[in-house]
């Protein structure tokens, strides 16, 4: 169902726009129907699915370059932006310029950004909003395993264990295709495990729901290991086999009994056993992650006392058991693995050795020593717009941190407060709006391009529909900037020259692609990776992809896990007199991310058209808030105000409020995860109060 022109492919046969299932669809004449040959979605869609066509006709679109919120030629745009980038290089140095980028970009255009920045621009300042959703979870990995892929294994072997554990992951809202995987462990009399502090969608899916207070999942992870060694459940002949350090982790859980777990996090410890036991005794067990225990400031460590539980019970490495993360954005994986990050190269190579940097450089063919070095992190880097020391010009492709980033009033100031911001996208979200420069941009089913899902599979997502006239590529905007500042050579904007190239930069990596090809992608339904070309070895034949790493040993130097000691610690904002809520956020059924595509889809919007915050009913009565009130959050950074809506399925301590809308992240605390640089989106001290008829007038 596709024909070639040229080399590039274009056709009906392509996937979603959306989180990290990537599913499987065809699209002709505006219209979607699933395909049955992905295994992640295999025939099914969620309705941000079903309605994905309708982006690619938004009255919203913008087709047209705008200077200063005027219409311009692209030659006008690109001409001003690549004169304003050369001027403030030379008043302040490379480092004066940013570059921000995105989970949902391409392999090729987080491999291409990052190239520009350290190639075009020379600056160190790169990071993306991926650092947002997955790093904790990487963080601990790697640390752990020495490679991190957020399935190690098929998305298919969910659907083969006895028992799953899912820590702050509510996949019946985020990615319900997701659920079919369950439900299929499930029929085979399986038990699912869910912690969370609402009730959410998934939470009654499952057989046991441990509801604990919000900040606290690192203390439970280390009760569930301390109840695993002390009741037998630990297997000593895997973690002799194939770990390190667990007699370090077996002591520094022995202060983490039940009773002293029940008191931190609320959970009962006839539950934290039941947990115990039904993961313990289950012949073929999993425990995930998901952002809910990741977002925080302490992320890394929650996920690693997690690894730890895992390793104890001898879970990973072994087929149809394992961790996993369950990753968010619909790139999240390969956008962090080809150099969008401030301190990586392609093939998830660490910038600062020697090692990678000649051999990106020499892909590259620019010397080693004019690569820069590490750069900040995404947070400090928005932070430090603006400021005297930081960048004074930023260029913003895939993100909308006036919505998404941590203390955004706080954000949406620093951006006011540059020399020039340039934005590419193909709707004018609340960050474009701001912009000096906005570039429209093609988008998910008007070009191609790989994306790599949740669980390591390179997928294809193919051509579909025609651009409308004026709206541009990001590879062909960059293409164009490089052009303007002298090295346009090295920026081409056809996708399958650039993955080539990437394949090249990500040989010998730990995110080996040099053995994957658009034609290999197309006749598998995508590989996995590491996938290492075989040329020095063609009578073995193409290398098979990796669809289960960790079976003979782990990517450490001697093959064996590492388990590290971790101590719970609260949030870095905890609740008192004057503000006594936790605040947590997430996402509901219809939307995703910061709303930018989601909010302009009719349907949709009718479904969730605007913020509310979820409050349970005995905190509605003690405030005297009726369902469908307007209230106000406040927190320590600021006040959203939002439509109340009162159901039991939250603590009574807690409150929630979604995303998608600029509103609770007004709130949210920047407080960085000292490895990760993870923001703490998940937990702070928040109050609640009924607005006022003198509020509602004032607001109207």
């Amino acid at each position: 169902m596709s024909q070639v022109h040229g080399d590039t492919t274009v056709g009906s046969a392509t996937h979603c726009p959306y989180c990290a299932l990537q599913c499987g669809m065809y699209v002709a004449n505006g219209e979607i129907t699933p395909r049955e040959d992905i295994p992640a979605n295999a025939g099914g869609l969620c309705q941000k699915g079903w309605t994905a066509a309708e982006l690619l006709t938004s009255p919203e679109r913008i087709t047209t370059p705008l200077l200063h919120g005027k219409p311009v030629t692209w030659e006008e745009a690109l001409d001003y932006t690549a004169g304003r980038l050369r001027a403030i290089r030379a008043e302040h140095g490379p480092d004066a310029v940013a570059v921000f980028g995105g989970g949902g970009l391409t392999n090729e255009k987080a491999y291409q950004l990052g190239k520009f920045a350290r190639v075009a621009l020379r600056t160190s300042q790169i990071d993306y909003n991926g650092r947002f959703c997955m790093s904790s979870a990487a963080a601990a990995v790697n640390r752990a395993f020495g490679m991190d892929r957020g399935l190690p294994f098929p998305i298919t072997d969910i659907g083969r264990a006895d028992a799953v554990l899912l820590a702050g992951g509510n996949v019946a809202e985020t990615m319900p295709p997701f659920v079919r995987h369950l439900t299929a462990m499930r029929s085979r009399g399986g038990r699912l495990v869910v912690i969370d502090p609402r009730l959410t969608q998934t939470a009654r899916l499952a057989d046991l729901h441990l509801q604990a207070t919000p900040g606290t999942d690192l203390a439970l992870a280390l009760g569930l290991l301390h109840i695993a060694v002390a009741e037998g459940h630990a297997d000593l002949g895997y973690l002799a086999a194939r770990t390190t350090g667990f007699e370090a982790v077996r002591a520094s859980v022995s202060a983490w009994w039940p009773e002293r777990v029940e008191r931190v996090t609320g959970v009962p410890v006839a539950q934290m056993r039941e947990a115990v036991r039904i993961l313990g005794e289950a012949g073929r067990a999993m425990i995930l992650t998901g952002r809910g225990a990741e977002q925080h400031a302490k992320g890394t460590d929650t996920v690693t006392a997690f690894v730890n539980l895992a390793l104890t019970l001898g879970l990973p490495g072994r087929e149809g058991s394992g961790y996993g993360c369950v990753t968010g954005q619909g790139n999240g994986q390969g956008g962090r693995e080809h150099g969008q990050k401030a301190d990586q190269l392609p093939g998830y190579r660490k910038i600062d050795d020697p090692a990678a940097r000649a051999h990106v450089a020499a892909v590259w063919g620019v010397d080693p020593a004019d690569l820069p070095g590490p750069g900040r992190s995404a947070y400090e880097l928005l932070d430090a717009l603006g400021t005297p020391e930081g960048p004074r010009a930023l260029l913003l492709f895939g993100s909308n941190p006036v919505v998404s980033a941590p203390r955004a009033g706080h954000v949406t100031e620093r951006l006011a407060a540059l020399d020039l911001l340039v934005v590419a996208d193909f709707v004018l979200s609340e960050t474009a709006a701001m912009a000096d420069v906005v570039l429209p941009t093609t988008q998910w089913a008007e070009e191609s391009g790989t994306m790599t899902n949740l669980e390591g599979r390179v997928l294809l997502r193919r051509q579909a529909a025609a651009p409308p006239p004026g709206a541009r590529s990001d590879l062909r905007i960059l293409g164009g900037l490089a052009e303007r500042l002298g090295c346009g050579e090295k920026f081409p904007a056809d996708p399958r020259t650039v993955f080539d190239e990437l394949r090249r930069a990500s040989a010998g990596g730990i995110a080996d692609y040099s053995g994957i090809t658009y034609e290999r992608i197309a006749a598998e339904t995508g590989v996995f990776w590491p996938c290492p070309a075989t040329e020095t070895a063609p009578e073995a034949g193409p290398h098979p992809g990796t669809p289960r790493p960790f079976l003979d040993r782990f990517a450490t130097p001697d093959g064996r896990a590492r388990m590290v000691p971790v101590d719970h610690r609260p949030p870095a904002e905890d609740v008192d007199e004057e503000f006594p809520l936790y605040l947590t956020s997430g996402r509901v059924l219809a939307h995703y991310q910061s709303g930018a595509q989601t909010r302009r889809i009719r349907s949709l919007n009718q479904v969730a058209s605007e913020v509310f915050v979820e409050v349970h009913p005995d905190l509605a009565e003690r405030l005297n808030v009726a369902p469908g009130d307007r209230v106000r959050v406040r927190s320590r950074r600021g006040a959203a105000e939002a439509v109340a809506r009162v159901n039991a399925s939250i603590r009574p301590d807690t409150v929630f409020m979604p995303f998608h809308w600029e509103g609770v992240n007004l709130l949210t605390n920047p407080a960085l995860d000292p490895m990760s640089r993870m923001p703490e989106f998940k937990v702070c001290a928040a109050a609640l109060e009924r607005c006022t008829g003198e509020d509602m007038e004032r607001d109207a």
